[in-house]
């Protein structure tokens, strides 16, 4: 069954048919949901009958949209209600709000195909074709497109989420960009604060801040309408340790130095993949970098020679540049998501926001680790991926999203078959990132080379003093100077604490 597989709309519990299905529909297959009732949903109005009978009955409650959460949210054993948005898949546009309404159910490759054909507009959002939007857009939500029309959660212009008060009262509650709207801390909240935190959002909608007029094709951004596409391989056995600090080194300053909003450069987006070595049958790549650029622009090609030239800067012959090829936009994405939707699997996952490229003793350990031959896994990368350009034109306040000054995003996963190596595979990517940041204490602190985490990549590592022992709390990595505002917008609109996890805000779970 796959992520985008039709599932049958009622409630399911043990022993139905469809339980089991429902159980492994997550991304990372080292959990399994096993609550007493799922519960597919398609309107509103069924998501608030069923908190409001989860709240009565003291049921503990789970939300899932597209299954791409790396952590065992929906599988906790505490759950025993799951929310399944997955069938909510409207994307329409709204003429009364001049936007386009979006429900939480639908993944990436059919909003992206729905915007673009029947618009010519996208959403600055992620790349893989199966997340589903509802809990991406909440934790902000970058792609190719970010470095040049900003985050996903900045084109959020209104969301409709089911909340529970004090009393327990449930109700579909409205909250918009509109600063005078009396429920604009809400909206804010959902602008990076992370998914399963306030209530169950039911539906978004989007229109770009500087949007005006009615027409739909002016409410979202306009991709180009082809992209150049470059691609350029380093075998391993060529990619020592001192090419390995010339690598990375080039691409980390190279962000360094044309990452600001009005850089030419906001129109390349280009992304760094550091591949482990296998146990058996090394195939022979050691990285791969490919680069996406606007091609209408008439300096395209230049742009994307530049870069290329200084990433594989003091490399000698051995990087193999692929010949460029212009790709209509639609395709080009498609290809993004097929080479990041590759790893299947039991799964760790790591992430962090940098506003230097690597120092080059933690490229000595990135290279320690993913030469090593030492290791349980199928298959282990780092990914480096640009960040910045009109990302860093917002204000760190004026969205949840508080990483307003980095550069690079950095995604590091682990990938194993076996259920029995789950533990030796969890400690290695726990130690390779410990060491990574073992300056300090294992974690990216934010400050002048670091920023914290990705709230959409979430790591119970982060929470835990043996991994964390920086002295900085996991709200602070993820959320940085928002987290106080966060935890009081918890506090108003969830003050029974309904909506709870693992990482929840303020929270025990």
């Amino acid at each position: 069954m796959t992520e985008n597989t039709a599932l049958p709309v009622g409630v399911t519990r043990p022993g139905d048919e469809a339980f089991q299905d429902l159980s492994v529909r997550g991304i990372n297959k080292r959990f399994r949901a096993r609550p007493e009732e799922f519960h597919v949903v398609t309107t509103t109005e069924q998501v608030v009958s069923l908190v409001r009978d989860a709240v009565r009955d003291g049921k503990r409650i789970a939300v899932r949209s597209g299954g791409h959460g790396y952590e065992n949210v929906v599988g906790d054993p505490a759950v025993q209600v799951v929310i399944d948005l997955g069938e909510m898949r409207e994307v329409s546009f709204d003429p009364e709000r001049g936007a386009f309404a979006v429900e939480p159910g639908v993944r990436m490759a059919d909003l992206y195909r729905t915007l673009y054909e029947g618009w010519g507009v996208a959403l600055p959002a992620g790349d893989s074709a199966t997340v589903g939007l509802g809990g991406h857009v909440v934790g902000g939500g970058f792609g190719s497109l970010s470095r040049s029309e900003g985050l996903a959660a900045d084109h959020l212009l209104a969301v409709e989420v089911v909340v529970v008060d004090a009393a327990g009262d449930v109700r579909a509650v409205v909250a918009t960009r509109d600063p005078e709207d009396p429920h604009h801390d809400l909206w804010w909240a959902h602008t990076g604060g992370g998914g399963g935190n306030f209530g169950v959002i039911t539906r978004y909608w989007f229109r770009s801040p500087g949007a005006t007029g009615d027409d739909p094709r002016e409410a979202l951004p306009q991709p180009p309408a082809s992209v150049l596409t470059g691609t350029v391989l380093f075998n391993r056995e060529s990619l020592d340790r001192a090419a390995l600090r010339t690598l990375v080194g080039n691409f980390g300053r190279w962000h360094e130095n044309n990452s600001s909003p009005d850089s030419p450069y906001t129109s390349l987006f280009s992304g760094l993949v550091l591949l482990g070595r296998p146990r058996e049958g090394d195939p022979g790549m050691g990285a791969v970098v490919f680069a996406h650029v606007d091609a209408t622009r008439p300096d395209a090609e230049k742009l994307l020679s530049d870069y290329v030239t200084e990433l594989t800067a003091g490399l000698g012959d051995f990087p193999v540049v692929l010949p460029t090829e212009v790709l209509p936009w639609l395709e080009a994405k498609k290809a993004l998501a097929q080479s990041q939707d590759a790893e299947v699997g039991r799964q760790k996952v790591k992430s962090a926001f940098l506003r230097r490229g690597y120092a080059d003793e933690q490229i000595d350990t990135l290279y320690d680790y993913l030469d090593s031959a030492d290791h349980s896994n199928d298959s282990s990368l780092v990914a480096l991926q640009s960040y910045g350009g009109r990302i860093n034109s917002v204000a760190g306040d004026a969205t949840a999203s508080a990483q307003r000054g980095s550069v690079i995003q950095a995604f590091f996963m682990n990938t194993w078959q076996d259920a029995e190596l789950d533990g030796t595979n969890v400690d290695w990517m726990r130690r390779l990132f410990r060491d990574l940041y073992a300056k300090s204490g294992g974690v990216p602190v934010p400050g002048d080379e670091h920023d914290g985490c990705y709230i959409n990549f979430p790591d119970t590592d982060m929470a835990d003093p043996e991994w964390n022992t920086s002295g900085v709390s996991w709200e602070s990595l993820y959320y940085k100077d928002n987290a106080p505002r966060l935890r009081a917008i918890k506090a108003e609109w969830d003050p029974r604490g309904v909506f709870r996890h693992v990482l929840s805000l303020g929270s025990g779970n």
